[in-house]
């Protein structure tokens, strides 16, 4: 791994330099966005993606408003006391998916440990309504951990999306920093829940430069093999703000290329591995 540390001044390495999102595709669903004003993640987070993926066809959505209850030190959502469910959400966002002629969505959530049932209901609703309203709409959902209550996670498999997703985000070693409210050892039981339950595909993703050493990320992946993970995304942690954890390290394109060799050495379905690599990314190929 390269020992660079970053700084505000410090330039991002040209392998982090986006270009700006363009074609015919992606300017017709730009118009639809700000017209009708859909929530998507890919504006939101401002993601260097966006026009990749909606230019061939995918979308993420984001579910239960946009306050977390959960305080993670490289998350850029806002936490807070979230306001209330919004029960007529489900409609809205199959309508989005209908809008946009999305042929694959991610959905994702905050964390809403304030709720008996962890959100998981309107996440049931949710697949439920995509699925009247776009039938040939493939879906991945990038679940919380719903803090490993059964019932909670079984609502998503009774609905069963084409690919159900829980981020372990680090190695064990930094999860206490970087995901403060989480733990390793229960995002991986998640994970393993899933699968031993009938989930077509699980997915996880992990993020680099937060310090990390590289057995401990090949850890990591072991850790995601051994409870039979499917598919993983390996990219690059970017501070959100000053007030997020810092970037200690920009992995270099070689070094991410490493761990895809070594993933799908593993056995891993999908290796994405590289700096811009998001959850999401090229998601709608994760599915075949």
């Amino acid at each position: 791994m390269s020992e660079q540390t970053t700084t505000e001044r410090v330039k991002k390495p040209k392998w982090l330099r986006v270009k700006l999102p363009t074609g015919k595709k992606y300017t017709e669903l730009r118009n639809l966005v700000n017209k009708y004003e859909l929530n998507t993640i890919c504006t939101s987070g401002s993601c260097p993606n966006m026009g990749e993926c909606w230019g061939e066809g995918t979308a993420t959505f984001m579910i239960l408003g946009n306050i977390c209850t959960r305080s993670c030190g490289f998350c850029g959502v806002k936490t807070g006391r979230p306001e209330t469910v919004e029960w007529e959400e489900p409609e809205k966002v199959a309508r989005s998916i209908k809008l946009m002629q999305i042929k694959h969505a991610v959905i994702t959530s905050v964390d809403r440990d304030d709720l008996k049932d962890g959100g998981s209901i309107i996440w049931a609703e949710t697949i439920k309504a995509i699925r009247r309203a776009n039938p040939k709409t493939t879906l991945e959902t990038l679940i919380p951990d719903f803090q490993l209550i059964h019932r909670n996670i079984d609502r998503i498999l009774k609905v069963a999306p084409e690919i159900i997703s829980h981020n372990l985000e680090t190695v064990r070693r930094l999860t206490r920093e970087v995901r403060i409210q989480a733990k390793y050892d229960r995002s991986l039981a998640v994970l393993k829940y899933l699968k031993d339950n009938g989930a077509r595909r699980t997915k996880s993703g992990i993020m680099l430069g937060l310090g990390e050493k590289e057995e401990e990320v090949i850890q990591s992946m072991q850790d995601l093999a051994a409870v039979n993970v499917d598919i993983i995304t390996i990219g690059q942690y970017l501070q959100p703000s000053k007030k997020h954890l810092p970037v200690k390290e920009f992995i270099t394109p070689e070094q991410f290329k490493k761990y895809e060799e070594i993933g799908l050495k593993m056995g891993f379905r999908h290796v994405e591995s590289g700096a811009l690599v998001r959850s999401s990314y090229k998601a709608h190929k994760h599915v075949n």
